[in-house]
């Protein structure tokens, strides 16, 4: 497996050499400084470039990064719907066991891309970005419900559970399954 500092070379190296790659933020735990380490740990980066077109579907291009062992491209999916924020993303898995999400935006989604509160800079060629806040969890905190939403929640574990035991009663164990998903 190549080490944290030769993902980091590679993906800022890619960055530096390619004038259509004008910044480079990482996201997630790698950005987090109380996230433990890991081997399983990815890398969640953004490059804002100039177009995105030019790395869409540009499979030389992402041979770069390593042997791909497999690889997702959210936007060709429909299940969950593509999100159609004129990015592109590559999911890839190496067989060296490194990972990269590496999200492809334009220049023009560089305020939407900052609202990360996981957020951090590692290149800014034009000095387009001001200075952010530090790294926190502060997005991924989990707000306590509102009495209505809790209400709402308890409300709809009674109204279900009669349909699991119902299920389960009947041998209706797929049935069963379904509902206590719902719960």
């Amino acid at each position: 497996m190549r080490s944290e500092q030769k993902m980091l070379e590679l993906i800022l190296d890619t960055a530096r050499k390619d004038e259509r790659i004008r910044a480079v933020i990482m996201n997630g735990s790698r950005a987090n400084p109380h996230a433990p380490r890991d081997p399983f740990q990815d890398f969640d980066i953004v490059y804002l470039v100039t177009d995105v077109a030019p790395f869409k579907y540009n499979y030389d291009w992402i041979k770069r990064f390593g042997e791909i062992m497999i690889m997702q491209m959210p936007e060709d999916m429909r299940d969950p719907p593509p999100s159609n924020d004129g990015g592109f993303v590559y999911l890839m898995q190496f067989t060296d066991g490194n990972r990269i999400d590496l999200g492809i935006y334009p220049l023009a989604a560089l305020d939407e891309r900052l609202k990360d509160s996981l957020g951090l800079v590692i290149l800014d060629k034009d000095g387009l970005i001001k200075p952010l806040a530090p790294a926190s969890e502060s997005d991924y905190v989990p707000k306590p419900p509102t009495a209505q939403a809790f209400s709402d929640c308890c409300n709809e574990f009674w109204w279900v559970s009669p349909y699991v035991a119902k299920g389960l009663w009947r041998g209706e164990i797929i049935y069963a399954k379904y509902f206590i998903r719902l719960m």
